[in-house]
């Protein structure tokens, strides 16, 4: 069974080979294996502004807390055929405490997060 914790939006900014622009996103916190806690990351990207910035398969969020976190594009390499909005993800299990978890991820320690459960 996967239980969700907490989801939240951010507000942080995609990096493609030196080239930035704002972009909003979603993380979602599960209780990992062990202490850990698992981040999933999740945002859309315009398809055409990644094409035009030499966009392969791989960016890096830049989150609200200043980490730079890398983002994939799982179906493959991206071409003019795909979606215009393009989903970037990653995981990350990175945090053993709590304390980690909100240094890396303020967007937890806000009123905008809501709880969720999946069953």
């Amino acid at each position: 069974m996967e239980k969700h914790i907490v989801k939240a939006d951010g507000n942080g900014a995609i990096d493609v080979n030196g080239q930035v622009s704002p972009v909003t996103y979603t993380v979602s916190l599960k209780e990992g294996k062990g202490r850990s806690y698992e981040v999933d990351i999740r945002l859309m990207a315009p398809r055409d502004w990644l094409l035009q910035r030499g966009f392969e398969r791989d960016a890096v969020l830049v989150s609200q807390s200043g980490a730079r976190i890398p983002v994939y594009h799982d179906d493959g390499r991206l071409d003019p055929t795909d979606t215009i909005s393009i989903e970037l993800t990653a995981r990350d299990d990175s945090c053993m405490s709590e304390v980690d978890l909100i240094r890396k991820y303020p967007e937890f320690d806000g009123a905008h997060s809501q709880k969720t459960e999946v069953l």
